[in-house]
Protein backbone atom coordinates (compact mmCIF):
# COMPACT_ATOMS: atom_id res chain seq x y z
CA UNK A 1 0.00 0.00 0.00
CA UNK A 2 1.15 3.74 -0.64
CA UNK A 3 1.84 5.45 2.35
CA UNK A 4 -0.43 7.49 3.99
CA UNK A 5 -2.97 6.65 2.90
CA UNK A 6 -6.31 5.16 4.82
CA UNK A 7 -6.17 8.44 6.82
CA UNK A 8 -9.91 7.73 8.45
CA UNK A 9 -8.33 4.36 9.87
CA UNK A 10 -5.86 6.43 11.45
CA UNK A 11 -8.16 8.65 13.19
CA UNK A 12 -10.66 6.18 14.05
CA UNK A 13 -7.92 4.02 15.45
CA UNK A 14 -6.62 7.55 17.58
CA UNK A 15 -10.31 7.76 18.57
CA UNK A 16 -11.05 3.96 19.83
CA UNK A 17 -7.46 3.88 21.66
CA UNK A 18 -8.61 6.65 23.53
CA UNK A 19 -11.56 5.30 24.23
CA UNK A 20 -10.02 1.61 25.69
CA UNK A 21 -7.28 3.75 27.73
CA UNK A 22 -10.25 5.06 29.13
CA UNK A 23 -11.38 1.67 29.89
CA UNK A 24 -8.00 1.11 31.36
CA UNK A 25 -8.22 3.83 33.64
CA UNK A 26 -11.96 2.99 35.00
CA UNK A 27 -11.36 -0.49 35.64
CA UNK A 28 -7.34 -1.69 36.14
CA UNK A 29 -6.41 1.87 37.96
CA UNK A 30 -9.33 1.64 39.90
CA UNK A 31 -8.55 -1.42 41.67
CA UNK A 32 -4.79 -0.82 42.17
CA UNK A 33 -6.62 2.32 44.48
CA UNK A 34 -9.57 0.92 45.47
CA UNK A 35 -8.45 -0.85 48.49
CA UNK A 36 -6.88 2.81 49.83
CA UNK A 37 -10.20 4.04 49.20
CA UNK A 38 -11.68 1.38 50.59
CA UNK A 39 -9.75 1.44 54.61
CA UNK A 40 -10.32 4.77 54.00
CA UNK A 41 -6.26 5.80 53.71
CA UNK A 42 -7.20 8.23 51.34
CA UNK A 43 -10.30 9.66 49.57
CA UNK A 44 -11.60 9.14 46.07
CA UNK A 45 -10.34 12.67 45.25
CA UNK A 46 -6.51 11.68 46.96
CA UNK A 47 -6.60 8.97 44.68
CA UNK A 48 -7.20 10.15 41.25
CA UNK A 49 -4.81 13.40 42.05
CA UNK A 50 -1.88 10.26 42.71
CA UNK A 51 -2.86 8.32 39.96
CA UNK A 52 -2.59 10.99 37.52
CA UNK A 53 0.28 12.10 38.02
CA UNK A 54 1.53 8.42 38.33
CA UNK A 55 0.22 6.60 35.58
CA UNK A 56 0.90 9.33 33.23
CA UNK A 57 4.36 9.77 34.33
CA UNK A 58 4.59 5.91 34.00
CA UNK A 59 3.15 5.80 30.74
CA UNK A 60 4.82 8.26 29.33
CA UNK A 61 8.47 7.92 30.51
CA UNK A 62 8.66 5.05 31.06
CA UNK A 63 6.38 3.40 28.45
CA UNK A 64 7.06 0.10 26.80
CA UNK A 65 8.04 0.78 23.28
CA UNK A 66 6.94 -2.06 21.55
CA UNK A 67 3.37 -3.52 20.94
CA UNK A 68 3.67 -6.25 23.29
CA UNK A 69 -0.03 -7.34 22.50
CA UNK A 70 1.01 -8.04 19.02
CA UNK A 71 4.59 -9.34 19.64
CA UNK A 72 3.34 -12.49 21.85
CA UNK A 73 2.37 -14.92 19.04
CA UNK A 74 -1.25 -14.92 19.22
CA UNK A 75 -1.64 -13.98 15.45
CA UNK A 76 0.14 -14.32 13.02
CA UNK A 77 1.08 -11.08 11.50
CA UNK A 78 2.86 -12.33 8.34
CA UNK A 79 -0.28 -13.38 6.90
CA UNK A 80 -1.28 -9.78 6.67
CA UNK A 81 2.55 -9.19 4.77
CA UNK A 82 0.45 -7.90 1.32
CA UNK A 83 -2.85 -6.40 2.97
CA UNK A 84 -1.10 -3.94 4.90
CA UNK A 85 -4.59 -2.15 5.26
CA UNK A 86 -6.44 -4.86 6.42
CA UNK A 87 -3.40 -5.18 9.42
CA UNK A 88 -4.81 -1.30 10.34
CA UNK A 89 -8.50 -2.30 9.77
CA UNK A 90 -7.70 -5.62 12.32
CA UNK A 91 -6.13 -3.16 14.85
CA UNK A 92 -9.03 -0.76 14.84
CA UNK A 93 -11.62 -3.30 15.36
CA UNK A 94 -9.81 -5.07 17.74
CA UNK A 95 -9.47 -1.65 19.87
CA UNK A 96 -13.49 -1.01 19.39
CA UNK A 97 -14.03 -4.82 20.92
CA UNK A 98 -11.96 -4.48 23.88
CA UNK A 99 -12.94 -1.24 24.35
CA UNK A 100 -16.97 -1.91 24.16
CA UNK A 101 -16.06 -4.70 26.83
CA UNK A 102 -13.48 -2.79 29.67
CA UNK A 103 -16.18 -0.14 29.31
CA UNK A 104 -19.41 -2.11 29.66
CA UNK A 105 -18.11 -4.09 32.25
CA UNK A 106 -16.73 -1.22 34.40
CA UNK A 107 -20.19 0.09 34.09
CA UNK A 108 -21.26 -2.90 36.15
CA UNK A 109 -18.43 -2.53 38.37
CA UNK A 110 -16.73 -5.74 37.17
CA UNK A 111 -12.92 -5.83 37.74
CA UNK A 112 -11.71 -7.60 34.25
CA UNK A 113 -8.41 -7.72 32.93
CA UNK A 114 -7.69 -5.48 30.29
CA UNK A 115 -4.87 -7.51 28.40
CA UNK A 116 -6.84 -10.22 28.17
CA UNK A 117 -9.64 -8.13 26.83
CA UNK A 118 -7.33 -6.81 23.83
CA UNK A 119 -6.00 -9.80 23.60
CA UNK A 120 -9.73 -11.87 22.76
CA UNK A 121 -10.34 -8.99 20.62
CA UNK A 122 -7.12 -9.87 18.25
CA UNK A 123 -7.86 -13.95 18.40
CA UNK A 124 -11.48 -12.61 17.00
CA UNK A 125 -10.02 -10.36 14.12
CA UNK A 126 -7.45 -13.24 13.47
CA UNK A 127 -10.29 -15.92 12.87
CA UNK A 128 -11.92 -13.73 11.21
CA UNK A 129 -9.01 -12.70 8.54
CA UNK A 130 -7.69 -16.75 8.47
CA UNK A 131 -9.45 -18.87 10.28
CA UNK A 132 -8.76 -21.11 13.71
CA UNK A 133 -5.68 -22.36 12.82
CA UNK A 134 -4.17 -18.80 12.61
CA UNK A 135 -4.55 -18.79 16.75
CA UNK A 136 -1.65 -20.67 18.86
CA UNK A 137 -4.18 -22.34 21.23
CA UNK A 138 -1.24 -23.97 23.12
CA UNK A 139 -0.10 -23.12 26.41
CA UNK A 140 2.07 -20.76 24.91
CA UNK A 141 -1.24 -18.80 23.91
CA UNK A 142 -4.65 -19.08 24.36
CA UNK A 143 -4.19 -22.41 27.28
CA UNK A 144 -2.17 -19.27 29.63
CA UNK A 145 -4.87 -17.35 29.79
CA UNK A 146 -7.26 -19.66 30.80
CA UNK A 147 -4.89 -21.11 33.15
CA UNK A 148 -5.16 -17.13 34.73
CA UNK A 149 -8.10 -17.15 35.47
CA UNK A 150 -7.71 -19.72 37.99
CA UNK A 151 -3.58 -18.99 39.07
CA UNK A 152 -4.07 -15.72 39.55
CA UNK A 153 -6.30 -15.16 42.46
CA UNK A 154 -5.28 -18.62 44.37
CA UNK A 155 -1.44 -17.41 44.06
CA UNK A 156 -2.04 -14.15 45.31
CA UNK A 157 -4.78 -14.75 47.99
CA UNK A 158 -2.22 -16.99 49.49
CA UNK A 159 0.54 -14.30 49.45
CA UNK A 160 -2.08 -11.80 50.77
CA UNK A 161 -3.42 -13.75 53.51
CA UNK A 162 0.17 -14.72 54.81
CA UNK A 163 0.96 -10.96 55.44
CA UNK A 164 -1.78 -10.55 56.97
CA UNK A 165 -1.78 -13.42 59.19
CA UNK A 166 1.37 -12.11 60.44
CA UNK A 167 0.22 -8.67 60.52
CA UNK A 168 -2.88 -10.09 63.04
CA UNK A 169 -1.37 -12.53 65.21
CA UNK A 170 1.89 -10.39 65.98
CA UNK A 171 0.48 -6.58 66.02
CA UNK A 172 -3.30 -6.49 65.82
CA UNK A 173 -4.66 -9.15 68.37
CA UNK A 174 -2.45 -7.58 71.04
CA UNK A 175 -4.77 -4.62 71.76
CA UNK A 176 -2.89 -4.16 75.44
CA UNK A 177 -0.17 -2.97 73.24
CA UNK A 178 -0.69 -3.00 69.64
CA UNK A 179 0.23 0.19 69.10
CA UNK A 180 3.76 -0.35 70.29
CA UNK A 181 4.40 -3.76 68.41
CA UNK A 182 2.90 -1.57 65.51
CA UNK A 183 5.90 0.14 65.78
CA UNK A 184 8.41 -2.21 65.65
CA UNK A 185 6.71 -3.67 62.92
CA UNK A 186 6.05 -0.50 60.58
CA UNK A 187 9.91 -0.18 59.46
CA UNK A 188 9.92 -3.90 58.85
CA UNK A 189 6.78 -3.63 56.77
CA UNK A 190 8.21 -0.41 55.56
CA UNK A 191 11.99 -1.48 54.10
CA UNK A 192 9.96 -4.75 53.14
CA UNK A 193 7.31 -2.46 50.65
CA UNK A 194 10.20 -0.62 48.92
CA UNK A 195 12.62 -3.75 48.31
CA UNK A 196 8.86 -5.03 46.81
CA UNK A 197 8.35 -2.26 44.88
CA UNK A 198 11.89 -1.58 43.80
CA UNK A 199 11.83 -4.76 42.73
CA UNK A 200 8.76 -4.40 40.85
CA UNK A 201 9.82 -1.39 39.18
CA UNK A 202 13.05 -2.88 37.89
CA UNK A 203 11.48 -5.94 36.55
CA UNK A 204 8.27 -4.69 35.08
CA UNK A 205 8.14 -1.29 35.59
CA UNK A 206 10.52 0.48 34.01
CA UNK A 207 11.31 -1.75 30.10
CA UNK A 208 12.59 1.14 28.07
CA UNK A 209 15.60 1.80 31.14
CA UNK A 210 16.36 -2.01 30.47
CA UNK A 211 16.88 -2.38 34.48
CA UNK A 212 15.89 -5.48 33.87
CA UNK A 213 19.29 -6.12 31.75
CA UNK A 214 21.35 -5.72 34.31
CA UNK A 215 23.31 -7.80 36.32
CA UNK A 216 22.34 -9.79 39.52
CA UNK A 217 24.44 -8.21 41.80
CA UNK A 218 23.07 -4.81 40.02
CA UNK A 219 20.07 -5.58 41.16
CA UNK A 220 21.00 -6.99 44.54
CA UNK A 221 22.80 -4.06 44.98
CA UNK A 222 20.02 -1.46 44.82
CA UNK A 223 17.65 -3.34 46.18
CA UNK A 224 20.03 -4.04 49.45
CA UNK A 225 20.60 0.06 49.50
CA UNK A 226 17.11 0.94 48.87
CA UNK A 227 16.06 -1.37 51.93
CA UNK A 228 18.58 -0.29 53.97
CA UNK A 229 17.68 3.48 53.46
CA UNK A 230 14.18 2.98 53.67
CA UNK A 231 14.66 0.89 57.47
CA UNK A 232 16.51 3.84 58.56
CA UNK A 233 14.11 6.64 57.82
CA UNK A 234 10.96 4.53 59.14
CA UNK A 235 12.87 3.73 61.90
CA UNK A 236 14.07 7.35 62.79
CA UNK A 237 11.57 9.59 61.34
CA UNK A 238 8.62 8.10 60.29
CA UNK A 239 7.53 6.08 63.45
CA UNK A 240 8.14 8.51 65.08
CA UNK A 241 6.27 11.06 63.41
CA UNK A 242 3.20 8.60 63.33
CA UNK A 243 3.83 7.91 67.43
CA UNK A 244 3.38 12.20 68.17
CA UNK A 245 0.83 12.72 65.77
CA UNK A 246 -1.24 9.56 66.67
CA UNK A 247 -0.57 9.38 70.23
CA UNK A 248 0.67 12.82 70.95
CA UNK A 249 -2.25 14.29 68.96
CA UNK A 250 -0.04 17.02 68.47
CA UNK A 251 -2.37 18.33 65.44
CA UNK A 252 0.12 21.00 64.72
CA UNK A 253 2.72 18.75 62.63
CA UNK A 254 2.53 18.65 59.14
CA UNK A 255 3.24 15.41 56.77
CA UNK A 256 6.42 17.37 55.69
CA UNK A 257 7.45 17.14 59.53
CA UNK A 258 8.34 13.78 58.98
CA UNK A 259 11.80 14.62 57.57
CA UNK A 260 12.79 17.09 60.41
CA UNK A 261 10.93 15.21 63.34
CA UNK A 262 14.04 14.38 65.12
CA UNK A 263 14.66 17.77 65.21
CA UNK A 264 11.77 18.79 66.82
CA UNK A 265 12.19 19.11 70.74
CA UNK A 266 8.50 20.07 71.27
CA UNK A 267 5.06 20.25 69.48
CA UNK A 268 5.53 23.04 66.88
CA UNK A 269 1.80 24.32 66.72
CA UNK A 270 -0.24 26.75 68.18
CA UNK A 271 -3.63 27.62 69.16
CA UNK A 272 -4.53 29.44 65.70
CA UNK A 273 -4.71 25.76 63.75
CA UNK A 274 -8.38 25.05 65.24
CA UNK A 275 -8.63 28.53 64.46
CA UNK A 276 -7.58 28.56 60.95
CA UNK A 277 -9.70 25.48 60.56
CA UNK A 278 -12.63 26.86 61.62
CA UNK A 279 -11.90 29.81 59.16
CA UNK A 280 -11.45 27.14 56.07
CA UNK A 281 -15.08 25.97 57.40
CA UNK A 282 -16.37 29.58 57.29
CA UNK A 283 -14.70 29.95 53.88
CA UNK A 284 -16.36 26.71 52.53
CA UNK A 285 -19.68 27.62 53.96
CA UNK A 286 -19.04 31.42 51.94
CA UNK A 287 -18.24 29.69 48.84
CA UNK A 288 -21.18 27.51 48.95
CA UNK A 289 -23.13 30.41 49.40
CA UNK A 290 -22.09 32.46 46.86
CA UNK A 291 -22.71 29.25 44.64
CA UNK A 292 -25.95 29.03 45.72
CA UNK A 293 -26.49 32.56 44.93
CA UNK A 294 -25.09 32.44 41.40
CA UNK A 295 -27.86 29.75 41.14
CA UNK A 296 -30.54 31.69 42.27
CA UNK A 297 -29.18 34.94 40.52
CA UNK A 298 -29.09 32.95 36.76
CA UNK A 299 -32.98 31.39 37.98
CA UNK A 300 -34.27 34.98 38.51
CA UNK A 301 -36.41 36.97 36.55
CA UNK A 302 -33.64 39.84 36.76
CA UNK A 303 -31.97 39.65 33.13
CA UNK A 304 -29.18 41.86 34.27
CA UNK A 305 -28.54 39.60 36.96
CA UNK A 306 -28.60 36.49 33.70
CA UNK A 307 -26.17 38.78 31.79
CA UNK A 308 -24.01 39.22 35.05
CA UNK A 309 -23.60 35.36 36.17
CA UNK A 310 -24.72 33.23 33.19
CA UNK A 311 -20.71 32.77 32.87
CA UNK A 312 -19.83 31.77 36.40
CA UNK A 313 -23.00 29.53 36.45
CA UNK A 314 -21.91 27.71 33.12
CA UNK A 315 -18.03 27.38 34.14
CA UNK A 316 -19.88 25.75 37.64
CA UNK A 317 -21.94 23.57 36.25
CA UNK A 318 -19.13 22.15 33.75
CA UNK A 319 -17.02 21.80 36.45
CA UNK A 320 -19.22 20.04 38.39
CA UNK A 321 -20.00 17.69 35.07
CA UNK A 322 -16.05 17.24 35.07
CA UNK A 323 -15.82 16.66 38.13
CA UNK A 324 -18.50 13.96 39.11
CA UNK A 325 -16.49 10.74 39.04
CA UNK A 326 -13.89 11.86 42.17
CA UNK A 327 -17.18 13.44 44.33
CA UNK A 328 -18.98 9.41 44.16
CA UNK A 329 -19.45 7.49 47.17
CA UNK A 330 -17.06 4.84 47.59
CA UNK A 331 -15.87 3.82 51.27
CA UNK A 332 -19.56 4.42 52.49
CA UNK A 333 -21.20 3.09 48.97
CA UNK A 334 -24.39 0.66 49.74
CA UNK A 335 -23.69 0.83 53.46
CA UNK A 336 -26.57 -0.52 54.34
CA UNK A 337 -26.74 -3.31 52.68
CA UNK A 338 -23.00 -4.02 53.30
CA UNK A 339 -23.62 -3.90 56.93
CA UNK A 340 -23.65 -7.34 57.93
CA UNK A 341 -21.06 -8.05 56.09
CA UNK A 342 -19.32 -5.73 58.05
CA UNK A 343 -20.40 -6.52 60.98
CA UNK A 344 -18.95 -10.42 60.59
CA UNK A 345 -15.41 -8.51 60.40
CA UNK A 346 -12.72 -8.34 63.18
CA UNK A 347 -12.40 -4.73 64.58
CA UNK A 348 -8.79 -3.90 65.48
CA UNK A 349 -7.55 -0.66 67.50
CA UNK A 350 -8.02 2.18 64.61
CA UNK A 351 -4.44 3.61 66.16
CA UNK A 352 -2.59 0.85 65.40
CA UNK A 353 -4.37 0.31 61.85
CA UNK A 354 -3.64 4.30 61.54
CA UNK A 355 0.17 2.96 61.05
CA UNK A 356 -0.30 0.94 57.75
CA UNK A 357 -1.89 3.65 56.33
CA UNK A 358 0.71 5.21 54.54
CA UNK A 359 2.31 1.85 53.89
CA UNK A 360 -0.73 0.94 51.76
CA UNK A 361 -0.86 4.50 49.88
CA UNK A 362 3.17 4.22 49.01
CA UNK A 363 2.54 0.42 47.69
CA UNK A 364 -0.56 1.65 45.71
CA UNK A 365 1.42 4.65 44.21
CA UNK A 366 4.24 2.03 43.37
CA UNK A 367 2.34 -0.23 41.40
CA UNK A 368 0.05 2.82 39.63
CA UNK A 369 3.40 3.94 38.14
CA UNK A 370 4.52 0.67 37.12
CA UNK A 371 0.98 -0.39 35.81
CA UNK A 372 0.95 3.12 34.03
CA UNK A 373 4.25 1.90 32.20
CA UNK A 374 3.38 -1.31 31.16
CA UNK A 375 -0.26 -1.72 30.54
CA UNK A 376 -0.67 1.38 28.89
CA UNK A 377 0.79 -0.88 25.45
CA UNK A 378 -2.84 -2.52 25.83
CA UNK A 379 -4.04 0.74 24.19
CA UNK A 380 -1.85 2.18 22.29
CA UNK A 381 0.14 -1.01 20.87
CA UNK A 382 -2.20 -1.49 18.80
CA UNK A 383 -2.56 2.28 17.44
CA UNK A 384 1.46 2.09 17.14
CA UNK A 385 0.90 -0.25 14.82
CA UNK A 386 -1.86 1.32 12.37
CA UNK A 387 0.36 4.58 12.72
CA UNK A 388 3.49 2.44 11.46
CA UNK A 389 1.61 0.86 8.34
CA UNK A 390 0.17 4.61 7.68
CA UNK A 391 3.84 6.00 7.47
CA UNK A 392 5.67 3.20 5.69
CA UNK A 393 2.99 1.04 3.62
CA UNK A 394 4.44 -2.14 4.80
CA UNK A 395 3.93 -4.26 7.85
CA UNK A 396 6.29 -5.04 10.50
CA UNK A 397 6.78 -8.45 10.55
CA UNK A 398 9.19 -8.09 13.49
CA UNK A 399 6.83 -7.87 15.88
CA UNK A 400 9.24 -4.64 16.89
CA UNK A 401 6.89 -2.39 16.75
CA UNK A 402 7.77 1.49 17.69
CA UNK A 403 5.17 3.26 19.84
CA UNK A 404 5.78 6.96 19.39
CA UNK A 405 5.98 9.53 22.03
CA UNK A 406 2.37 10.97 21.30
CA UNK A 407 0.84 7.94 21.34
CA UNK A 408 2.19 7.37 24.84
CA UNK A 409 0.65 10.52 25.98
CA UNK A 410 -2.61 9.49 24.36
CA UNK A 411 -2.76 6.76 26.28
CA UNK A 412 -1.32 8.05 29.82
CA UNK A 413 -3.86 10.88 29.35
CA UNK A 414 -6.58 8.71 28.35
CA UNK A 415 -5.85 6.17 31.41
CA UNK A 416 -5.85 9.56 33.56
CA UNK A 417 -9.73 10.56 32.00
CA UNK A 418 -10.78 6.95 32.76
CA UNK A 419 -10.26 7.38 36.37
CA UNK A 420 -11.77 10.64 36.76
CA UNK A 421 -14.96 9.93 34.77
CA UNK A 422 -15.42 6.30 35.69
CA UNK A 423 -13.18 4.72 37.99
CA UNK A 424 -15.77 4.82 40.73
CA UNK A 425 -17.53 2.12 39.56
CA UNK A 426 -15.07 -1.02 40.07
CA UNK A 427 -13.51 1.06 43.28
CA UNK A 428 -16.93 0.76 44.74
CA UNK A 429 -17.00 -3.37 43.72
CA UNK A 430 -13.38 -3.99 45.27
CA UNK A 431 -13.84 -1.81 48.14
CA UNK A 432 -16.49 -2.36 50.60
CA UNK A 433 -18.39 -4.40 48.36
CA UNK A 434 -16.54 -7.46 48.35
CA UNK A 435 -15.55 -7.30 52.08
CA UNK A 436 -14.75 -5.46 54.88
CA UNK A 437 -11.67 -2.88 54.57
CA UNK A 438 -8.98 -1.77 57.25
CA UNK A 439 -5.28 0.30 56.42
CA UNK A 440 -3.96 -3.35 57.21
CA UNK A 441 -6.09 -5.21 55.16
CA UNK A 442 -5.69 -2.61 52.39
CA UNK A 443 -1.63 -3.30 53.06
CA UNK A 444 -1.50 -7.15 53.15
CA UNK A 445 -4.12 -7.16 49.84
CA UNK A 446 -1.53 -4.54 47.73
CA UNK A 447 1.48 -5.51 48.84
CA UNK A 448 0.74 -9.33 48.29
CA UNK A 449 -0.25 -8.46 44.63
CA UNK A 450 3.05 -6.63 43.96
CA UNK A 451 4.99 -9.85 45.07
CA UNK A 452 2.75 -12.20 42.97
CA UNK A 453 2.71 -10.24 40.05
CA UNK A 454 6.82 -9.34 40.52
CA UNK A 455 7.87 -13.57 41.28
CA UNK A 456 4.75 -14.78 38.93
CA UNK A 457 6.30 -12.43 35.87
CA UNK A 458 9.70 -13.77 36.37
CA UNK A 459 9.24 -17.40 36.50
CA UNK A 460 6.60 -17.49 33.27
CA UNK A 461 3.69 -17.87 35.51
CA UNK A 462 0.40 -16.59 33.70
CA UNK A 463 -0.71 -13.37 35.87
CA UNK A 464 -3.41 -11.02 35.89
CA UNK A 465 -2.97 -8.11 37.96
CA UNK A 466 -6.93 -7.26 38.20
CA UNK A 467 -7.44 -11.32 39.10
CA UNK A 468 -4.77 -11.21 41.87
CA UNK A 469 -5.90 -7.84 43.67
CA UNK A 470 -9.47 -9.51 43.36
CA UNK A 471 -8.11 -12.99 44.69
CA UNK A 472 -6.36 -11.34 47.41
CA UNK A 473 -9.26 -9.15 48.68
CA UNK A 474 -11.15 -12.19 48.95
CA UNK A 475 -8.53 -14.28 50.53
CA UNK A 476 -7.68 -11.53 53.47
CA UNK A 477 -12.11 -11.35 54.12
CA UNK A 478 -11.93 -14.99 55.20
CA UNK A 479 -8.74 -14.52 57.37
CA UNK A 480 -11.73 -12.80 59.66
CA UNK A 481 -12.88 -16.66 60.35
CA UNK A 482 -16.26 -15.72 59.23
CA UNK A 483 -17.51 -16.55 55.41
CA UNK A 484 -20.36 -14.28 56.00
CA UNK A 485 -17.55 -11.28 55.84
CA UNK A 486 -17.54 -11.74 52.20
CA UNK A 487 -19.99 -10.96 49.21
CA UNK A 488 -20.19 -14.27 47.56
CA UNK A 489 -22.91 -13.12 44.84
CA UNK A 490 -20.66 -10.37 43.81
CA UNK A 491 -17.49 -12.38 43.44
CA UNK A 492 -19.04 -15.10 41.38
CA UNK A 493 -20.23 -11.95 38.97
CA UNK A 494 -16.33 -11.23 38.76
CA UNK A 495 -14.88 -14.65 38.17
CA UNK A 496 -17.69 -14.63 35.46
CA UNK A 497 -17.16 -11.55 34.06
CA UNK A 498 -13.58 -13.19 33.45
CA UNK A 499 -14.22 -16.63 31.74
CA UNK A 500 -16.77 -13.83 29.39
CA UNK A 501 -13.54 -11.36 28.66
CA UNK A 502 -11.82 -13.67 25.72
CA UNK A 503 -15.19 -14.62 23.89
CA UNK A 504 -16.96 -11.35 23.87
CA UNK A 505 -13.99 -9.18 22.86
CA UNK A 506 -13.23 -11.71 20.14
CA UNK A 507 -16.86 -11.63 18.84
CA UNK A 508 -17.18 -7.84 18.84
CA UNK A 509 -13.82 -7.24 17.07
CA UNK A 510 -14.18 -10.13 14.93
CA UNK A 511 -17.29 -9.52 13.96
CA UNK A 512 -16.77 -6.20 13.26
CA UNK A 513 -13.95 -6.90 10.88
CA UNK A 514 -16.10 -9.60 9.06
CA UNK A 515 -18.37 -6.60 8.46
CA UNK A 516 -15.63 -4.22 7.18
CA UNK A 517 -13.54 -5.80 5.27
CA UNK A 518 -16.07 -7.79 3.55
CA UNK A 519 -18.54 -4.57 2.75
CA UNK A 520 -19.10 -3.88 -0.67
CA UNK A 521 -16.37 -1.43 -2.09
CA UNK A 522 -17.15 2.13 -3.69
CA UNK A 523 -14.12 2.15 -5.99
CA UNK A 524 -14.91 -2.01 -7.91
CA UNK A 525 -11.61 -0.75 -9.88
CA UNK A 526 -9.48 -0.95 -7.26
CA UNK A 527 -8.08 -4.57 -6.61
CA UNK A 528 -9.78 -6.53 -3.98
CA UNK A 529 -8.03 -8.29 -1.74
CA UNK A 530 -7.53 -12.57 -2.07
CA UNK A 531 -11.07 -14.06 -0.48
CA UNK A 532 -10.72 -14.96 3.12
CA UNK A 533 -10.43 -19.21 3.42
Amino acid sequence: MEPHTYVWLLVIGAIVAFADGFGIGANDVANSFSTSVGSRSLTLKQACVIAVFTEFLGAFLLGSHTAETIKGGIIKVTLFADNPELLMLAMVCALVGSASWVIFASSRGWPVSTTHSIIGAIIGVGISAFGWETIDWSYNGVAKIVTSWFISPVVAGIVASGIYLGTKYFVLVHQDNSFQRGLIAVPIYFALTISINVLYLVFKGAPSLKLDKLPPYGIALIVVISTILSSIFSYFFYAQFLKRKIIGKETGLRWYHVFVVPCLSQPRYDNTADNAAERGNNIEKQEGTEENKIVQDVSSDDSSNVKKNIFQAGISIIGKKVLHGVNKEVADYDADKNQEMHDAAIKYDPDTETLYGFLQVLTASFASFAHGSNDVANAVGPLSVIYLIYESGKVDVSGKTPVPLWVLALGGFAIDVGLLLYGYHVMRSLGNKITYHSPSRGFAMELGTSLTVLTASKIGLPISTTHCITGATAAVGLCNGNAKSLNWKLLAWCFFSWILTLPVAACIAGGIFAFASNAPSLHPEVAAPAPIA
